[in-house]
């Protein structure tokens, strides 16, 4: 496992935190492949299209959006990214906090890392 490629990995993944912190839609979009898929919370799948499309409705202020936790593996042109992920903010109005476990895919292609799947379960609270 290249320590390198880890550590650009963990380089896009905290600026993907960052970018849903600041509402930073262009960076989120850069950040996902073409192909990107998401698990949601409900079991269906949404695309990029669709995922980039919800980011844009949602009326959605963060007070909190960062990951810890985590665990990195590389095998070649695929990383995968496990984490916890935490959150604070205001959405459509209501307050909303939260954690979840979530899972990161990411591809190498033509030389640059491209989330290409993602999916989360939150941890309930105790």
């Amino acid at each position: 496992m290249s320590e390198r490629e880890m550590a650009k990995v963990m380089a896009i993944e905290r600026a993907w935190a960052e970018a849903h912190l600041h509402g930073d839609f262009e960076t989120i979009a850069r950040l996902m492949a073409d192909d990107f898929l998401k698990i949601e919370a409900d079991g269906s799948v949404s695309d990029r299209a669709m995922t980039l499309a919800n980011y844009t409705l949602e009326t959605r202020a963060w007070e909190k959006a960062e990951g810890d936790e985590y665990i990195v593996r590389v095998y070649g042109d695929i990383a995968l990214v496990v984490g916890r992920w935490t959150a604070r903010g205001i959405n459509n109005g209501k307050h909303f906090g939260y954690a979840a476990r979530f899972l990161s895919v990411y591809a190498k292609r033509d030389g640059e890392w491209k989330m290409v799947a993602e999916q989360s379960t939150e941890i309930p609270a105790r």
